[in-house]
């Protein structure tokens, strides 16, 4: 008996459909939020439960640009989108799709791949709310170089572009090729082989991935106390917790951990044994979470760094209603799977004694991120190519191709739509970044890392 299949060809059909209730260019709307809905409020109810004296830090590192608050408000953007235009074909969401939230990292092969590289926020959503937190990125970063209006929206177009033809490529791949598909060094120097900007940018890339392995930044993040080899403290970025027994602390957690992983990895993991562990700073938006770096040494030359981060409840989960995981970092780590091409052989989640999440992986493993001060007007537009490959290759893994590229079509009418909006809402942004600068001057929002005292925590 024939099985009953949907055709490629009917779900991009039904995928065309889908415009007949939202048409592309309704996605260029963007109603200004009312004045009584407060965005440093929004703000503030994130930082509930983060380390005290770390809060400061978030605030200075957000204080810097537009670009830098806007990537440290997910949850502003996520509550305006609320109520936007969607086609109703929804993916597995990054969920914080800013353009820093791309680049190089170590495939599990050890080559060195360009794609999504952070989860925190991943939630099923639609697909539209990912590209539009992206172009909204690339808006902004140009407008922070004081680029013309020409060149931002030349790079919007171009992530745009790229995310829609990869997407009608991806529909005419199979399951398993659409899977298996990786963007590498070597795909990304054939795409640009016209252009010697990008080539060398990207074979500059390749040395200073290979000094951000285990073994390369051994010598600079620890030290010999007593016989003991141990983290080197730069406080308050890197800091051992006083107060606390952290290293006991993180030992009793290992097990819930390694049980995470695949059977192979449990069993590499064990020749690798517990030396220390430190609280690290990391990102913009993730400023005062609990988040480490542990030691582990196989040989007294042989080390393995693992970072290891809070997860909490997705900013996108009060829209769409309560995560499937229980646990919030087998969320993170369950849609990183799902997106990326390939993933840290290391990944896996546990939860400590207090109840509170946290997934673990490789520190800097290889990772490579985007110098954007450094580009130019063209450096932009071609990172925006590969940002808007990457997202479709990532939507298109799990997700239903067919119907989003017959959505999208071949014409550039959501191209068009997704230039007008990210203009409307760099706007928004720009007016909200004014109000927390407000808030700062007032004394409403503190940039003044405290005293020692505050850095300690409850775990």
């Amino acid at each position: 008996m024939k099985p009953n299949i949907i055709t490629k060809a009917e779900r991009i059909q039904q995928g065309k459909v889908l415009r007949e209730k939202c048409s592309r260019s309704t996605h260029a709307k963007f109603e200004p939020r009312s004045s009584s809905i407060d965005p440093i409020k929004l703000l503030e109810d994130t930082n509930v439960d983060r380390i005290p004296g770390l809060i400061a830090i978030r605030y200075q590192r957000m204080s810097e640009s537009t670009f830098k608050f806007f990537r440290g408000t997910s949850i502003i953007q996520a509550r305006d989108l609320e109520h936007s235009p969607v086609s109703g074909i929804h993916v597995q969401l990054c969920g914080d799709c800013h353009l820093m939230n791309f680049g190089g990292f170590a495939s599990a092969e050890r080559n060195m791949v360009f794609d999504i590289n952070d989860f925190d926020e991943t939630f099923p959503g639609p697909w539209e709310w990912d590209i539009k937190r992206l172009v909204v990125s690339m808006e902004l970063a140009a407008r922070d170089l004081d680029f013309s209006k020409n060149v931002a929206e030349n790079a919007v177009r171009a992530a745009v572009a790229s995310y829609r033809e990869h997407m009608s490529e991806f529909a005419d791949q199979t399951v398993l090729q659409r899977w298996y598909t990786q963007i590498t060094v070597e795909n990304l120097l054939e795409f640009f082989k016209k252009d010697k900007q990008m080539i060398d940018r990207l074979k500059s890339a390749q040395p200073k991935a290979l000094s951000k392995t285990s073994e390369a930044i051994f010598p600079k993040l620890t030290e010999a106390v007593k016989g003991n080899t141990r983290i080197k403290e730069d406080p308050p970025l890197i800091y051992h917790v006083q107060n606390l027994d952290i290293n006991k602390l993180a030992q009793t957690s290992l097990e819930d951990y390694r049980k995470s992983l695949q059977t192979d990895r449990q069993h590499l993991l064990e020749r690798f044994h517990f030396q220390d562990a430190a609280v690290k700073v990391v990102g913009v938006g993730s400023v005062g979470l609990r988040c480490y770096v542990s030691l582990f040494l196989a040989d007294e030359d042989d080390p393995l760094f693992l970072q290891v981060k809070e997860a909490r409840r997705s900013v996108l989960e009060p829209t769409f209603g309560k995560s499937l995981f229980e646990h919030q970092g087998h969320r993170v780590v369950h849609g990183q799977h799902l997106m990326q091409a390939s993933s840290d052989i290391f990944l896996g989640w546990y939860r400590n004694f207090n109840g509170r999440d946290f997934y673990v992986r490789q520190l800097r493993d290889m990772k490579v991120s985007p110098e954007v001060e450094t580009f130019n007007p063209r450096t932009l537009t071609a990172y925006a190519t590969v940002c808007g490959w990457a997202l479709a290759r990532a939507h298109a893994k799990a997700g239903e191709v067919e119907m989003i590229a017959g959505y999208l079509g071949t014409k550039e009418n959501f191209d068009d739509a997704m230039v007008q909006y990210s203009i409307a809402y760099a706007d928004q942004v720009e007016r909200d970044f004014k109000v927390f600068k407000a808030a700062i001057n007032s004394g409403r929002l503190k940039t003044k890392v405290g005293s020692p005292k505050t850095l300690e925590f409850d775990l």
